[in-house]
């Protein structure tokens, strides 16, 4: 015999699905929600509704957007001629909160992970090509994150985009600001000895 309701039931299913929420986390949001008097449940499926129907992707840059081309592509002070492709809408958002490059993305909606069913026809790269072919740019930044299938991604994309003409870079790597070389790995101590600049 269920003691507990369908509904709650199935919103700790669903809540469950969602990445870093385990059963147990799922459970006390739920029951969050069903105690909370501040009308938070209603805020939260009218919120997700209009995630739902008001959200697409960027018919240029594939960000996620309410307006077709998104404020970014059609941004007049931005520097056209850069163009940086990340993995994921998320990571458009860090690099914009860090407010330092002004230039525009492209997002690959993953990366190339054969393993995880990730193929070439899977990712935006044709897209980036495309744009890439049409002129006006003249550097792509490569700011795919520093792990296997980003690097193997990074390095797919460059033997793309070398016959091109267009300068390829890839994001600086090494230590964070206020890290301790103690802490720091092998690969990380090598990139930043690598990478180092003259002062």
């Amino acid at each position: 015999m269920q003691t507990t309701p369908a509904s709650v039931t199935r919103l700790i299913e669903e809540l469950s699905e969602l990445p870093g929420i385990g059963r147990k986390t799922a459970a006390r949001l739920t029951f969050f929600l069903l105690r909370s008097q501040s009308g938070l449940a209603e805020r939260l499926a009218e919120a997700l509704r209009d995630l739902v129907e008001q959200t697409r992707f960027c018919s240029i840059c594939y960000n996620i957007t309410e307006e077709d081309p998104c404020p970014i592509c059609i941004d007049a002070g931005r520097d056209r001629s850069i163009i940086c492709v990340v993995e994921e809408p998320l990571d458009v958002l860090a690099i914009e909160q860090a407010g330092v490059y002004k230039g525009l993305y492209h997002v690959l909606h993953g990366v190339l992970a054969p393993s995880q069913g990730m193929f070439v026809e899977n990712l935006r790269i044709g897209e980036l090509i495309a744009r890439v072919k049409k002129g006006n740019v003249e550097e792509v930044i490569l700011a795919t994150n520093p792990t296997s299938e980003g690097d193997w991604t990074a390095s797919y994309l460059l033997t793309l985009l070398q016959p091109l003409g267009v300068r390829v870079t890839r994001l600086g790597r090494g230590l964070p600001v206020g890290g301790d070389l103690e802490y720091a790995d092998a690969v990380t101590l090598t990139r930043a000895l690598e990478g180092r600049e003259e002062i």
